[in-house]
């Protein structure tokens, strides 16, 4: 038995893996079911679908600046499990007032005025859920798992993660929404009762009274958090990392359409792979590494991931000699002869990421205090965001100048090398410190 099979059978992993699978499927259930109805019933304008797409991921991602310094300060401060459960109840309210919007929405009764306001703001508070369980995820994990387990357990929720991910997605793109209404609030009751089974976590450090200004305690856990190196280089690296999964899944849509004149299946189809590849990367990266917490292969996987990002852009490049005028679907892109080399290419990328980012969550959860750990995810929250939200900008103002977004995708390959560099340090700090003690 391995590992990762001998900790899914315990009740201290089992329950708390479980209720991130169902949040994480709920909350891509909702987004993606919200959106998808908005945009394709709703507005018939491409600018107003423009403006609520970009006013909806403004405020799912504003709770993460503002409330993850609270976050991680709670996680630490109080019962890990009790805060899960709290969370995971108040998530039925939220998901009863989206779903209420989505039926509204589908009725076609007070749309502007009522409607879609229900829907922003439960996607808002989706949001203020999520900010408030990502400390958790992962700094729960050294308190019920042996040392030996935490870089396994930590593969099983990014891989989980990504899976539930994908299955959220996909089934909000093949149900109708009243049926998504229903499911937002039955999933979320389930959640909630699972969430029950995980077993406490009380704090491990001295209990401090709580900085309620969310501003100042933003700076200051950043600020506090960043000053030992392995904490600074690892949070680095993985905000470099996502802003390169922004960069990369801004492209896809209008590289499919545009540059490989292929329908949205296929962009799906787009998104379908990374995930699948990400999550193969998070539990493979154990095996190599088996089970200790380093970041030796780290800057090899990410300059991996950099050159299979070149070899997608040398795919396209040369799909556009085709003679191709129409939009084609999923069986007919798949039967041109570098459809598979595509999809090879993404793949490479996603598990090369995958393998790159896992070692360096389990890194900020061993080499931070045990009594710091939520904070140090909340920290790396808070950069994470803004490295997210500064390469969607990038990407933005690529487009806005004319840059084809073939081209973009050479500014992922180049965050590639960064990361690598990054990756290199954070490997060489881990040897300046030592082997981590228990």
């Amino acid at each position: 038995m391995t590992v990762s099979t001998h900790i899914l059978a315990r009740r201290r992993f089992l329950p708390l893996f479980v209720t991130q699978l169902f949040n994480a499927f709920n909350d891509n259930l909702y987004k993606t079911a919200m959106v998808l109805f908005v945009v394709y019933s709703v507005y018939n304008d491409e600018s107003a679908e423009g403006l609520f797409s970009a006013v909806a991921s403004a405020l799912f991602i504003l709770p993460f600046f503002l409330l993850s310094a609270l976050a991680g300060q709670l996680a630490d401060m109080r019962d890990k499990a009790a805060i899960i459960r709290t969370v995971k109840a108040c998530e039925i309210g939220l998901m009863l007032i989206g779903a209420l919007g989505l039926y509204l929405a589908w009725r076609g009764i007070m749309i502007d005025t009522v409607a879609i306001p229900l829907m922003l703001l439960a996607l808002f508070l989706t949001g203020v859920q999520s900010t408030f369980l990502g400390p958790i995820k992962y700094a729960i994990l050294p308190q019920h798992l042996r040392k030996e387990e935490v870089l396994a357990g930590t593969g099983l929720v990014e891989a989980g993660t990504y899976v539930a991910i994908l299955a959220g997605t996909i089934l909000a793109g093949w149900i109708p929404v009243e049926w998504a209404a229903a499911g937002i609030i039955g999933t979320s009751i389930v959640g909630y009762l699972v969430s029950r089974q995980v077993p406490t976590a009380p704090p491990m450090g001295e209990v401090k009274k709580l900085d309620w200004h969310i501003i100042r305690a933003s700076i200051a856990l950043v600020r506090n958090t960043m000053h030992d190196r392995q904490i600074f280089y690892a949070i680095l690296a993985i905000s470099f990392f996502w802003t390169i999964g922004a960069v990369l899944f801004i492209q896809f849509p209008p590289l499919a359409k545009n540059t490989l004149m292929a329908s949205k299946e296929v962009a799906s189809l787009f998104l379908v792979i990374f995930s699948v590849g990400v999550a193969i990367g998070s539990v493979s990266v154990n095996a190599l590494l088996k089970g200790q917490v380093s970041a030796r292969y780290s800057p090899a996987s990410v300059i991996a991931m950099g050159v299979f990002v070149v070899a997608f852009y040398v795919i396209c490049r040369y799909w556009q000699s085709y003679d191709i005028s129409e939009i084609m679907d999923v069986g007919e892109f798949l039967a041109w002869p570098l459809a598979s080399a595509i999809l090879l290419s993404l793949l490479g990328i996603a598990i090369a990421g995958g393998m790159f980012v896992v070692p360096l969550y389990a890194f900020l959860t061993t080499r931070s205090a045990p009594d710091q750990a939520a904070r140090t995810i909340a920290a790396n929250n808070i950069v994470n965001s803004g490295a997210m939200v500064a390469g969607s900008l990038v990407a933005m103002a690529m487009s806005a100048i004319g840059i084809d977004v073939a081209e973009q995708l050479l500014l992922s390959a180049a965050m590639c090398l960064f990361s690598a560099w990054l990756g290199q340090r954070l490997y060489r700090a881990e040897l300046d410190a030592g082997p981590l003690t228990a």
